[in-house]
């Protein structure tokens, strides 16, 4: 899988690492049960197929709890697209966020020449993750990020290679929460792929799409 590259940053500030010894049994004991049902939903989630996820290790130091996957958008042998969602909950809350949870992502893909050059697109790469949350109707607050596009160009023995293009889009929203101060983070996830898929140029999937499929399940949810 092509993993997102780089630390997810959300200005939640730093907190002191797991200290040596602390085992995944003891991390997953003292997970609160509203974390631990948001991350019971992420495993429920259906997804299309051509999305490929996997549960990665979380990025420290975020929040005391924080649960992370991975993604790659694949059609046939060729990969369109990658990123990774991290879900961060702090029971005390956070006042940037204004809420006890937090989702964290970064998108990527290339891009094609022409669509490289239209000045509006990084407007329009911001569009597709507020639509894509708006279009299922899930309600949330705070969003910030930024939509960065960069060109790689080709010399001496490598000036065979044709230039090449990318987006990223590294972003942050708060996921209002429902019963129980439990979010809905399965149908968050599936926007996020449906971000996903529109930034690797696949058609939206509809309304009731067999095609979708379950994440596989994961063992239990961690603190850092």
């Amino acid at each position: 899988m092509a993993a997102a590259q780089g630390r997810l940053s959300d200005g939640a500030g730093g907190m002191d690492d797991e200290k040596e010894g602390d085992g995944h049994a003891s991390r997953a004991a003292r997970a609160p049960s509203p974390f631990r049902a948001a991350v019971d939903a992420l495993r429920a989630a259906r997804l299309r197929p051509q999305v490929e996820i996997e549960q990665v290790p979380p990025p420290q130091r975020l929040a005391p709890f924080a649960y992370a996957l991975e993604a790659t958008v694949v059609d046939g042998d060729q990969d369109l697209a990658d990123g990774r969602l991290v879900l961060l909950h702090d029971p005390a809350g956070h006042d940037a966020w204004r809420g006890t949870f937090r989702l964290v992502t970064l998108v990527r893909a290339e891009l094609e020449p022409e669509m490289a050059a239209d000045p509006l697109l990084p407007d329009v790469c911001w569009s597709w993750l507020t639509g894509a949350l708006q279009a299922r109707g899930l309600a949330y607050g705070e969003p910030s990020g930024t939509v960065t596009r960069a060109s790689s160009h080709y010399f001496g023995g490598l000036a065979a290679r044709p230039a090449a293009s990318q987006i990223e889009i590294r972003a942050s929203w708060t996921p209002r929460e429902g019963l129980g101060g439990v979010p809905d983070t399965a149908a968050h996830l599936a926007s996020w792929c449906d971000l996903l898929a529109q930034v690797a140029g696949l058609p939206p999937a509809g309304p009731g799409d067999a095609s979708v499929v379950t994440l596989p399940q994961r063992r239990d949810p961690q603190a850092r």
